[in-house]
């Protein structure tokens, strides 16, 4: 995006983006804590947020109706929203089988104030959590599920009980398969369970407070990382992808866990050597690709393109910089990527459409959009690769598998430019 002009009363040397590039980032946040069982979400906002961010956690499969109080004009003016949301909770409480009742506070009632201390901590069976995520605050809905999971954790996380010395917190909304991939090859090195959060129970986040260790496997959940780092759990860095990344972060826990070294290292040695002939089988050399979206894993997912043999000139992710991310920043520029854009907006990649002229994109919908428009090969980031595994060899598989063969069939999208241009 080309930069806003400056007044002569606006500080020299700052810059601004006046253009929404996403929805709400509350919407993070609701879809986790949505999907738990027992869970009634309470949301503190006005009408407009409440129709749009209902409609879309419907739209992912919540099956569950959100509950809110009034807050119009006269509710905020007369001073009503402590009153309204706190006949919420009582009316989320009394719905059958409930064990949890978040509430969701959003832009309005941040800004008019949400007293934490006036809302009850438990009320019947269930307890009461507090999540704040207004969206001038939280500026991604990847960081809104941060906030949501140690707002979570904090409360319910069971510190009293025995420390479970080898169990692994893993961190990640990912694949099913990935998650199951995962828990295998860590019991295979001793690891004795794994809690993956976020997730539908309760006595998961109950449990995840005994972790010996935290593997985010994401760079956003930060929060999360910060709370466990407080309680004196390791953090294990990094995640599971590609050849090094992976043979890396089995190494890491193992470490982290005292776990036999030798077992670790043919465990991992093993993975690795899947990992080899995986992309001895199928490479991406020669190929060009953008990897830009709003889900905060894209520098993971250029590391691992780029490793298969692609060039990944330019990343762009919605989330802001930060120390979890820059192991992959370092890695990719270190290997030939000249750009990688935190807060993203659809005008840098736009430009970096017209530098880079890649072979393929992969994007948000208008982004991918415009490049089909050109004739590039060009898929949805989030509905195409977050719908299939990604972590360890199989995904590592899948993923270069999946760009290989649209590679495969780039001559149809030049196909169809020429067809309706004519």
């Amino acid at each position: 995006m080309e930069p806003i002009a400056l007044s002569a009363e606006q500080p020299q040397g700052h810059t601004c983006k006046l253009h929404p590039q996403s929805m709400c980032p509350a919407f993070g946040s609701l879809r986790i804590l949505s999907r738990i069982e027992g869970s009634h979400p309470v949301m503190a906002t006005d009408t407009g947020c409440l129709y749009g961010l209902t409609f879309v956690t419907h739209f992912y499969g919540a099956r569950k109706s959100i509950l809110a109080p009034t807050l119009g004009s006269a509710e905020l003016y007369s001073g009503e929203i402590v009153e309204g949301t706190r006949a919420a909770i009582e009316a989320a409480a009394r719905e059958p089988g409930c064990r949890l009742v978040p509430v969701v506070s959003l832009c309005v009632a941040e800004t008019a104030g949400m007293p934490e201390e006036l809302l009850p901590r438990r009320v019947g069976e269930a307890d009461v959590v507090l999540v704040r995520v207004p969206a001038y605050a939280i500026h991604s809905h990847p960081e809104a599920k941060d906030v949501a999971l140690e707002a979570l954790l904090r409360r319910l996380g069971d510190r009293e009980g025995p420390r479970e010395d080898r169990t692994v917190v893993v961190v990640g909304e990912v694949f099913p398969a990935d998650q199951l991939a995962i828990d295998a090859i860590l019991r295979r090195m001793g690891v004795e369970a794994t809690v993956a959060l976020p997730g539908r129970s309760i006595d998961d986040l109950r449990r995840a407070g005994r972790a010996a260790a935290l593997a985010p496997l994401h760079p956003f959940y930060k929060g999360v990382t910060r709370l466990y780092r407080e309680w004196g759990a390791s953090v294990a860095g990094g995640a599971p992808v590609g050849i090094s990344g992976t043979y890396a972060w089995l190494k890491s826990i193992g470490a982290l866990l005292d776990l036999d070294p030798t077992l670790v290292d043919q465990v991992a040695q093993e993975e690795r050597a899947k990992a080899e002939a995986v992309l001895a089988a199928k490479s991406l050399k020669g190929a060009r690709v953008l990897v830009t979206g709003y889900e905060g894993t894209e520098l993971a997912y250029a590391r691992l393109l780029v490793e298969a043999g692609a060039e990944v000139p330019y990343v762009s992710t919605s989330i802001g910089a930060d120390p979890l991310a820059l192991p992959d920043e370092l890695w990719l520029k270190a290997r030939g990527t000249q750009e990688v854009v935190y807060r993203k907006a659809l005008e840098e990649d736009m430009a970096a459409l017209d530098r880079y002229a890649p072979d393929f994109v992969l994007g948000t919908t208008p982004f991918a959009a415009a490049a089909k428009e050109r004739g590039i090969p060009a898929m949805y980031f989030t509905n195409q690769l977050a719908s299939r595994p990604f972590f360890l060899s199989g995904g590592m598989a899948a993923t270069i598998g999946f760009v290989a063969e649209t590679l495969e069939r780039s001559s149809r999208y030049r196909e169809m430019l020429a067809f309706f241009a004519e």
